[in-house]
């Protein structure tokens, strides 16, 4: 499974969405405490997919645990070492035809911040 955190997808294998946790830990944490992980994550590493490939799969994998239907997740903090709070968060799903847009450009080396925010979260002023 594709899930696009930020600007990167991360290809989450069964084995990510099992581990590290087990189902009934996993169905035990709501869906607003993976969201405010995430913030506390992004808060110390905006860079978090880049930097920290691991750990974004397994916040991705804690993510489409809570919400299986959610395949993308956006974490804005305005400045590293940032209040948790201060994270903008969205989340969505995305089609398999933008999803497949992206991982090819990702594959060629050519997914850009810019490019993920044109075709999934619009951010930016046209």
């Amino acid at each position: 499974m594709l899930f696009l955190l930020n600007d990167r997808l991360l290809r989450l294998e069964p084995h990510d969405l099992a581990a590290p946790l087990r189902e009934a830990d996993v169905q035990s944490l709501s869906f607003d405490f993976v969201m405010q992980l995430g913030r506390e994550l992004f808060a110390e590493e905006p860079l978090l997919p880049h930097v920290a490939p691991t750990r974004a799969c397994r916040l991705a994998a804690l993510i489409v645990a809570c919400q299986p239907e959610i395949n993308a997740a956006l974490f804005v903090p305005p400045a590293k070492d940032c209040d948790p709070d201060e994270v903008q968060v969205r989340f969505v799903a995305i089609g398999l035809e933008v999803m497949s847009l992206l991982h090819a450009r990702q594959e060629a080396g050519n997914l850009t911040n810019v490019y993920a925010d044109r075709q999934v979260w619009r951010r930016l002023a046209a």
